[in-house]
């Protein structure tokens, strides 16, 4: 198997502001993300990274899609070291996140449009792309909506579209199903189970335990930073559904830290 996405070491800390540490309810000025965390992401398959809010998993996106940078360790991606060449990793990838705001004033049917020539899609290519995404997602009846008059959950939808708008082989999504409703959810658990029979790698985070179970190939079970639980879904479970797999991992690093 190829190597897609390989993570050797990863730390990655934040300065707390008073106001954060606050709500941190933290005296500390510093917040450790990441502790040398490790995996590896192949060719073909769906790997999933499971934790707890604040154990990790967004930042971990986030440096392997080249928004932030990390303190020390290695990541690389289809090859391509992030932080030296982060342009080529860009083109490379679909990056998913709640943190993209798209403009409000504008339409899915222009940001498509205006994302195609960002990644230097040939027009026709774009034409069919977009419109066999805008129909398998319902963008399609809202592509000349407003994004600031859509809901919740179709600017999910549309941004999950803009994401892969170049057909990229490698995708990253951080909680793709967030805010879907049932129907929805399942149709983009079905398009990343097409992308994964294409051959493409797909690495996401999720809290769904449904959804793990569904889609992952392999899992990895961050908390505090670091992976305590990493293998594929069926030796990690071993029979037992994976939330009680978690939860027993949880249970038994809360009391070591006691």
């Amino acid at each position: 198997m190829n190597e897609t996405i390989v993570v050797e070491q990863l730390c990655k800390s934040y300065k707390l502001s008073k106001k954060q540490q606050k709500l941190e309810r933290t005296k500390c000025s510093e917040k450790v993300a990441l502790k040398g965390l490790s995996f590896t992401a192949f060719r073909g398959e769906v790997f999933g990274l499971l934790g707890p809010n604040g154990a990790g998993k967004t930042t971990t996106l986030r440096i392997l899609s080249t928004l932030i940078s990390a303190d020390e360790g290695i990541a690389k991606v289809d090859g391509l070291d992030v932080a030296s060449q982060s342009a080529e990793v860009r083109k490379r990838i679909g990056f998913l996140t709640s943190e993209l705001k798209l403009e409000d004033f504008f339409t899915p049917n222009y940001l498509f449009d205006f994302f195609g020539k960002l990644y230097d899609v040939k027009p026709e290519v774009l034409t069919e792309r977009k419109k066999a995404l805008f129909e398998k997602f319902g963008v399609d009846k809202y592509a000349e909506v407003k994004v600031g008059e859509l809901s919740t959950g179709m600017k999910q939808k549309v941004s999950l579209v803009m994401s892969v708008v170049h057909d990229p082989n490698i995708i990253i999504f951080d909680e793709p199903t967030n805010g879907l409703d049932l129907i929805a959810a399942r149709d983009v658990t079905n398009f990343l189970l097409d992308q994964k029979v294409q051959g493409k790698t797909i690495l996401l985070s999720t809290h769904i335990f449904e959804l793990a179970e569904k889609l992952c190939d392999r899992v990895g079970i961050i908390m505090d930073g670091t992976m305590v639980a990493c293998d594929k879904l069926s030796e990690l479970t071993r029979e037992k559904p994976l939330e009680e797999v978690f939860f027993g991992l949880y249970e038994q690093r809360e009391q070591v830290s006691m």
